[in-house]
């Protein structure tokens, strides 16, 4: 396998001067002797013309002679190669891939869409010129595989109520998901010389026929846990107040009158809506 090879050709703006005077002493020349036969040096200049060839910044040239490959222009100006050769024009900026949003599964097999936003250049342009066919389709197709497999190795979320408990999750890690994603894509693409910057999920949602279902297991799952911290949070008022009470001796409670307490209190407390109170006329055995 070949290796980019860096050239600097011959400078530009001395073979501009150096064409100019051709250009104009062979006019010159033409006039002032009156012989047309100095104008066969303009020859000269219609083949120093098309091997002048401009580099702008974080652009390059690939240079071939007869289909070999001669080097890679990286420096920026103006300069001059042999017109015989062939210029080929790779941009080394960054650039952006948004890519489509694809329909995946899981690690749990749950249908997900996700899609991925890419931000690249090419580093290596010997590689990317002759290594692969087409290299910006290179990226698309090979970014699109590598989202696939990354979304079959994490699941969207945890779920505590079947004990899944996985470390990292598409939707909470997005530190770590980034990471794997960066690296998994930087493998692949590394043969046509493609230098990765940054590798992110830009959407991640479910499906659109478990969606509906999925958020309802999301909202139960917060009631849940909502309750279990009411509940909590009841017990611990409860057994304060029963302290409270004996501490203070302001009425003596048997086991029955504390059983009916504890699930008035509890009632109370954990009702989701407003006790309504019952006003009791009669004595507390009544």
């Amino acid at each position: 396998m070949k290796e980019e090879k860096i050239i600097v050709p011959a400078n530009g703006y001395f073979m501009l001067l150096l064409t100019l005077l051709i250009l104009i002493g062979s006019i010159f020349l033409a006039i002032s002797n009156k012989e047309p036969s100095f104008l066969t040096l303009l020859m000269v200049v219609f083949f120093l013309i098309p091997g002048f060839i401009m580099v702008q910044p974080n652009n390059s040239r690939i240079l071939l002679l007869f289909g070999k490959y001669v080097g890679t222009v990286k420096k920026n100006g103006l300069f001059w190669v042999l017109p015989f050769y062939t210029k080929k024009k790779i941009s080394l900026r960054a650039r952006n891939f948004d890519s489509e949003r694809l329909k995946v599964n899981d690690k749990l097999g749950n249908p997900i869409m996700i899609s991925t936003i890419l931000v690249w250049r090419v580093k290596e342009t010997y590689k990317a010129a002759f290594e692969v066919d087409d290299f910006e389709n290179f990226v698309r197709v090979q970014t699109d595989a590598a989202v696939r497999k990354l979304a079959s190795m994490y699941p969207y979320d945890n779920f505590a109520d079947e004990g899944l408990t996985e470390d990292i999750t598409l939707r909470s890690s997005v530190n770590e998901v980034s990471e794997a994603l960066e690296k998994e894509i930087e493998e692949r693409l590394s043969i046509a010389g493609i230098e990765v910057l940054e590798a992110r999920i830009g959407y991640l949602a479910y499906a659109q026929e478990i969606a509906n279902a999925m958020l309802k297991r999301q909202q139960a799952t917060a009631i849940v846990a909502a309750r279990h911290k009411i509940v909590e949070g009841a017990v611990s008022m409860v057994e304060m107040a029963l302290e409270e009470l004996g501490k203070k001796q302001i009425v003596d409670l048997d086991e029955d009158r504390k059983a009916a307490m504890v699930s008035n209190l509890m009632v109370i407390l954990c009702g989701d809506k407003d006790a309504s109170p019952v006003l009791n006329t009669g004595t507390l055995n009544q």
